[in-house]
């Protein structure tokens, strides 16, 4: 597992992934929908996936001493580290536009707040679910397991926009400025992250299923 993850992160990490990171400093932006901005390291994943299926990534793999399992392992951990890393990087931009910008609010959906992180987490949650899955039933076919997670990903961020003006709950409690109702924010947030935790769980336990058992054609 120390030798593939280290090839993960190597050899197969598309160059763009540390931009589309950086893309969290889009919480700075006023009125801008932020959850948005976990999106984007979604499609540095499929640039991951797409390009190492150009360059025979798995064909190459296979040749190694380990099991399909552990190759499913390896690209979960990985994807799993970055996913973690955007929301750190999401949590320090939020305290920069603090300071810059004091609690300004935001008319695009969620505030820069402590409960934006909890978005970030059911975001990546259900991308994870959505397309790890699908993709490791056909690893050649990376399209439309993409597509349909990035419906349903956009289809949550306007569910999320929405409930900000619809649901009392999150408008009055969740969507407002810190440290305004910082317990409920911070629980909030918890939960997402055991959320996270649990689609990510059964998305590798479907993917390791499915490509144990897949008649590869690499």
């Amino acid at each position: 597992m120390k030798q593939l993850w280290k090839k993960e992160w190597r050899l197969c990490l598309h160059p763009a992934v540390p931009l589309f990171l950086l893309l969290s400093a889009l919480i700075l932006v006023p009125n801008y929908p932020y959850a948005v901005c976990f999106f984007y390291l979604t499609l540095g994943i499929y640039f991951t996936c797409l390009a190492g299926r150009e360059n025979h990534d798995l064909a190459f793999t296979l040749s190694l001493p380990v099991s399909r399992g552990d190759i499913v392992a390896a690209r979960f951990l990985m994807c799993g580290a970055l996913e973690v890393c955007q929301i750190l990087l999401a949590g320090l931009v939020i305290l920069l536009r603090e300071r810059l910008l004091g609690g300004a609010p935001n008319a695009a959906g969620m505030d820069a707040n402590l409960a934006l992180p909890g978005e970030g987490f059911l975001l990546f949650g259900l991308f994870n679910l959505l397309f790890f899955p699908a993709w490791y039933r056909d690893v050649n076919k990376l399209g439309v397991p993409f597509l349909r997670a990035s419906a349903a990903v956009f289809l949550f961020v306007v569910a999320a926009v929405v409930s900000t003006y619809a649901l009392p709950f999150v408008r009055d409690v969740l969507d407002t400025p810190d440290p305004a109702h910082l317990g409920a924010k911070a629980a909030f947030t918890a939960a997402c992250a055991g959320v996270y935790l649990l689609l990510s769980c059964l998305s590798f336990r479907l993917s390791r299923r499915r490509f144990e058992h897949q008649d590869l054609q690499v």
